[in-house]
């Protein structure tokens, strides 16, 4: 396992470079996202650890962050002013290139869409509405999707299908959007409780997973969607990010505020626990998996540290999972 330490910053969510599979990009706050500024940190994971590459500092707390799909040096951040950020590694300057302000509160997900005729950036804001940008048509959002009764914690594009995301909210519901009509096509009471997370499955663009404050993830068939697929419990506090493997169809992670990291198979309809990580003090608030690094996870906590590691249950896979 390699470890990151970066002090008097809490880490909030961290994702892999899609071109670079050794970059990796962390948001942080400080003071545990209740006051303070944020800092951006751009790492290189070397043969025996973790190195900065770059640092940006915002003047409030960094929620989420995500890589672009086109150009390998530009992210994106949202942050606790209601902004999104655009920056540029490659860029001497300290500050951002774009700063777009439309949110009138704190912005908690952004996504870049991975489908190559788009190049589209959705947010999701404790305003309780979801926007859609195109950066390459200036700082005004294309389009504001509302109809959540809750905070939105999250805001996925289907890996599937162009101009399609997903929502989780504070509301108990999992909206799936249709970015040109501009509608909610789908909305499912998926939990009794708020939802911080979800995420679509690598392989199939109909199963969507949710991670939520009642401590349990429900695997969702979008054709039917009366009851999940799968109720996967074992979390002794709040879900904070969940996220489907890309290298096995069933297979999930899910990071916690009860400081574990757990690996499940939703198919196994008894013991999909496969495994709990504890090697975190605090709160575990950002997960990702490498997509082309086989197995390889990374996560970051309030305990100020990113660690990058190869789970158990996962270095060698069995003889049926389906790799990329």
């Amino acid at each position: 396992m390699k470890t990151f330490k970066f002090p008097a910053r809490h880490g909030y969510a961290v994702e892999i470079s899609p071109f670079i599979p050794t970059r990796l990009a962390c948001a942080t706050s400080q003071y545990y996202g209740i006051a303070g500024c944020g800092t951006l940190l751009v790492l290189e994971q070397t043969e025996t650890g973790i190195s900065l590459v770059k640092s940006f500092d915002w003047n409030d707390g960094l929620f989420d962050v995500t890589w672009s799909e086109s150009n390998e040096h530009i992210l994106l951040t949202g942050g606790g002013d209601g902004s999104l950020q655009v920056w540029d590694t490659a860029n001497p300057q300290p500050g951002p290139l774009q700063v777009l302000k439309e949110h009138t509160q704190e912005v908690y997900s952004v996504d870049w869409s991975q489908t190559r005729e788009e190049n589209l950036v959705v947010s999701g804001s404790w305003d309780r509405t979801a926007k859609v940008w195109d950066l390459s048509r200036g700082g005004q959002s294309l389009c504001t999707l509302q109809g959540h009764e809750g905070v939105i914690y999250s805001t996925l594009w289907s890996p599937h299908i162009p101009g399609c995301f997903a929502s989780a909210s504070g509301d108990g519901t999992l909206r799936v959007w249709d970015v040109k009509t501009g509608r909610c096509r789908l909305a499912i009471p998926a939990h009794k409780a708020e939802i911080l997370s979800c995420d679509w499955c690598k392989y199939d663009q109909n199963v969507i997973v949710t991670g939520a404050v009642d401590c349990s993830l429900c695997v969702w068939d979008l054709r039917n969607v009366r009851q999940p697929l799968s109720r996967l419990r074992g979390h002794s506090y709040a879900i904070r990010r969940v996220k489907f493997s890309p290298f096995n169809q069933t297979v999930l992670a899910s990071c916690s505020y009860d400081f574990t990291v757990r690996l499940w198979d939703y198919s196994r309809t008894e013991q999909p626990l496969l495994e709990t990580l504890e090697h975190h003090s605090e709160f575990v608030c950002g997960l990702d998996f490498n997509l082309q690094i086989p197995n390889q996870v990374v996560d970051c906590s309030w305990d100020e540290t990113v660690k990058i590691y190869t789970p158990l249950c996962l270095a060698a896979p069995p003889p049926s999972a389906r790799v990329w």
